[in-house]
């Protein structure tokens, strides 16, 4: 199955350059349902263009579907949290074990709280970030300081957090590189960002092509471990550490074949999620 989508409809943008190297020649990539995804020539990441604007880009999610996504949130998140828990021990998310003081941490894109939850119950000081109406359902339910606008406008102070988390997130961004540039301006020294999005070389991504279950109108990238590191080096950033997991999709082969398939994807790097632990310099 895909993941949760606002309906397709024709992007008002024009043709934008590469977000990682500002080329202007790209060839067809993934063919989907109504749009597609293209490869820059150049540098090789894949991205959706034209592409919606960002002023639509952010209505989504404040529009009739905001409602419809906070549902999907709700009904998903003790699913999605068990997912981040076993990503971040992958990745080796820990308190930094030099701190004087309890780490902060930001997590952009947190939908319901429920992992900042979690991280405050371990001792993190924690603060979110996130545009739809899952905000107030953090901060009402949870009692979370999540901030209801995009990274680049929460005015956060430079150096205020230990870790930046960023689960599914990059890749409905319009400027995955301003993000980036911003989420190193508010990490201390030395900081660490943990960013999880799906990996267009994965075994799925390469069997299924535009049918693939990431291959939605929502997403306007999609990275593979080798663009998503040169553009995080671009930003300032060192990438430490990459894993990956997700081999065969439940309920398309034997359990047996996809316990087998999930260890090999695990094991090889070729998983449909990833995950990139990366220090900032």
């Amino acid at each position: 199955m895909k993941t949760w989508s606002t309906p397709v409809r024709a992007a008002r943008g024009g043709t934008i350059p590469c977000a990682l190297c500002g080329g202007l020649r790209f060839k067809p990539a993934l063919k989907c349902e109504g749009f597609g995804f293209v490869r820059c020539a150049v540098c090789g990441l894949v991205q959706m263009n034209p592409q919606p604007v960002k002023e639509e880009i952010i209505a989504r999610y404040k529009s009739e579907f905001g409602g419809d996504y906070l549902s999907y949130e709700i009904e998903n998140e003790a699913v999605f949290l068990k997912l981040q828990q076993l990503a971040l021990k992958d990745a080796g998310f820990e308190k930094p074990k030099n701190a004087l003081e309890q780490p902060s941490v930001l997590d952009i894109g947190c939908a319901t709280g429920a992992l900042l939850e979690h991280l405050r119950d371990c001792g993190w000081r924690v603060t979110g970030v996130e545009i739809s109406p899952s905000a107030e359902y953090a901060r009402k339910k949870r009692a979370l300081d999540v901030r209801n606008r995009p990274l680049e406008e929460c005015g956060f102070a430079n150096g205020g957090f230990d870790a930046v988390l960023a689960s599914h997130l990059i890749e409905h961004l319009n400027d995955p590189r301003s993000f980036l540039t911003e989420a190193h301006r508010v990490l201390k020294d030395d900081g660490r960002i943990f960013i999880t999005t799906p990996n267009i070389s994965g075994f799925q991504a390469r069997l299924y092509g535009g049918s693939w279950r990431s291959a939605i109108f929502d997403h306007l990238y999609l990275f593979s471990a080798r663009t998503l590191t040169r553009l995080l080096k671009d930003t300032g950033f060192y990438a430490e550490k990459l894993s990956t997991w997700g081999g065969l999709a439940a309920g398309t082969a034997p359990q047996m074949l996809k316990k087998t398939a999930d260890v090999l994807a695990k094991r090889m790097g070729f998983g449909d999620v990833m995950i990139i632990r990366a220090r900032k310099k």
